[in-house]
């Protein structure tokens, strides 16, 4: 059985974070293991407070399972602050398994949860908003989102068109300079929280069983697309996805 970590905050109403994270896991077949970074207070119908984990804290939680069982791939969501951003990309620094950073700023209910974060990834997979705070410039389209995806530092980076206009146009840069499309009907729904997280989790669980970047991005793609479609209308706002899709 492969092992995948994840690095991020807790979402109590489970659509979102680390429970996202490792339902994602647990049903993409990888053991589950993870590093709380911060605590929010929130459900489908927003955020009402978050706080942040001391750093040094989150660094031994870090240290702790990395020394015991060691993931095949890591992934690294919400932050909370550029302290706790230093210390895992500290913690990280020996690790050789693929990393996959989730650059999360912003809820998608609303909460500031992070900062930037520009550590050392194998994929990194921002929004529109988060690849513009990334690039430095305003990403608003697909010539844009080519740009972007060339100047943000990462061997590959998967900026995700959910918020586009029209089709759901999901790009791929990878490390050889190549640009790949990911397409998906868009789904009329509310229930979209969490979407972010999972997929980033499912890209995780796909490389740690040894998947090439191209088929894991695909693949956790797929999962997410049936996830939001078969979404259980949970809450009265933007509810959570299937986690039991595939």
């Amino acid at each position: 059985m492969r092992v995948a970590l994840t690095i991020a905050g807790s979402d109590p109403s489970g659509g979102a974070g680390i429970q996202a994270d490792l339902k994602t896991f647990h049903q993409l077949g990888v053991y589950g293991e993870a590093v709380i970074t911060l605590i929010t207070v929130q459900n489908t119908r927003g955020i009402s407070r978050v706080e942040v984990l001391d750093s040094e804290l989150v660094a031994e939680q870090i240290r702790a399972v990395i020394g015991d069982i060691p993931p095949d791939a890591v992934k690294v969501g919400a932050l909370g602050n550029a302290k706790v951003a230093e210390a895992v990309e500290k913690a990280l620094e020996r690790v050789t398994v693929p990393v996959v950073v989730d650059p999360v700023m912003r809820g998608s209910l609303g909460g500031r949860l992070g900062v930037p974060v520009r550590m050392r990834a194998f994929v990194i997979t921002p929004n529109l908003e988060e690849a513009s705070e990334l690039a430095g410039f305003a990403v608003t389209d697909l010539q844009s989102m080519r740009e972007a995806a060339a100047k943000i530092a990462a061997e590959n980076v998967l900026i995700k068109g959910g918020h586009l206009a029209g089709a759901c146009v999901d790009i791929l840069r990878t490390a050889d300079g190549r640009f790949h499309e990911f397409r998906a009907e868009r789904i009329e729904t509310r229930h979209t929280h969490g979407t972010g997280c999972t997929l980033s989790a499912a890209i995780t669980a796909e490389l740690a069983k040894g998947a090439g970047v191209e088929d894991a991005v695909g693949r956790a793609k797929a999962f997410v697309t049936e996830a939001i479609r078969t979404s259980p209308g949970f809450g009265g706002g933007c509810g959570p996805l299937n986690h039991f899709a595939g």
